[in-house]
């Protein structure tokens, strides 16, 4: 019988190499590790890890099994989550993934809310981006992912194994320092009137969207510096380094001190999203924090 810590222990082995490094992934002992190998090994008849001096490589069995694993592993969470509530126990464990401006906006006041309304619920929160953040569900990793897409970027069929709940969509916004011609206009700035400034650009995937629209608009962007912290985006426009085009929820934890925000055409949106295996989909707790970040999210567009 194959145990579901066997494949997390597994699953940790592939992903950082070694039996030392998965220990201090999963908090125990490298002989620990060796021996629920060794075990899972057993249960399933056949080697799954080739170890070769310090190299370690998975057998064809290895690998077959941990593309299993992911799935596995989150059809037991879904199957423990359901019976806990229909026993009756009112508790429930939600592991949330979100990236920066989402945590430090939508995620706040959706788990207020959550626990207001069942204070029986843990949550644990993490940071990361996409594509990491979906590969992390996609592995068992979280319960529930936020992320973000650009509408008509290719890559739109990347989600179509997933439940995928739109939560809203936001316009990007142009920042230039302060003492730019441009700081003082009313009006909206055309991408083009930046062609010739230093940029400063995001995360991957928004550097990515960034050069797709700047070509749109007839130019290659200079980027002169890449951070994927909103703040030091901010402070690098202020302090007259360059411009920048950052999403607007970005900016409502982060005061522009020394910059100027001005509205962008054409318009740049993205959409933001919750995302969810199918089998969890159905779990009250997941069920529940999905609705309670659609809440946040609309009260945000219409309040």
């Amino acid at each position: 019988m194959i145990e579901a810590r066997h494949l997390r222990v597994l699953r940790a082995v592939a992903a950082t190499g070694s039996f030392s490094a998965a220990g201090r992934r999963l908090g125990c002992t490298q002989p620990a590790v060796s021996q629920q190998i060794k075990a899972l090994e057993g249960s399933v008849g056949t080697p799954l890890v080739v170890r070769s001096g310090r190299a370690m490589r998975l057998t064809q069995a290895g690998e077959a099994l941990v593309r299993h694993a992911g799935g596995i592993l989150a059809g037991l969470t879904a199957a423990e989550e359901e019976i806990a509530a229909i026993a009756g126990l009112r508790a429930g464990r939600v592991r949330l993934v979100s990236f920066p401006s989402a945590s430090s906006t939508l995620v706040p006041t959706a788990l207020a809310a959550l626990r207001a309304a069942h204070p029986g619920t843990r949550v644990s929160l993490e940071e990361a981006e996409p594509p990491d953040s979906v590969e992390m569900l996609r592995g068992g990793e979280c319960d529930v992912t936020l992320a973000f897409r650009y509408p008509g970027a290719p890559g739109a069929e990347e989600w179509d194994d997933l439940v995928v709940r739109t939560l809203l969509t936001e316009r990007l916004v142009a920042l230039v320092p302060e003492r730019h011609p441009l700081a003082a206009r009313s009006d909206a700035v055309a991408l083009g009137e930046l062609a010739d400034e230093p940029w400063i650009s995001g995360c991957p995937r928004c550097r990515g969207r960034l050069v797709e629209v700047c070509a749109d608009a007839g130019f290659t962007p200079r980027v002169d510096f890449a951070t994927d912290d909103h703040a030091a985006v901010v402070g690098l426009v202020g302090a007259g380094l360059g411009v920048a085009v950052v999403p607007q929820l970005a900016l409502e934890s982060v005061r522009p001190r020394h910059a100027r925000v001005r509205a962008l055409e054409p318009a740049v949106r993205r959409e933001i999203v919750a995302l969810t295996l199918p089998d969890l989909s159905q779990v009250p707790a997941i069920a529940a924090t999905l609705e309670r970040l659609d809440s946040a999210a609309q009260d945000r567009t219409t309040g």
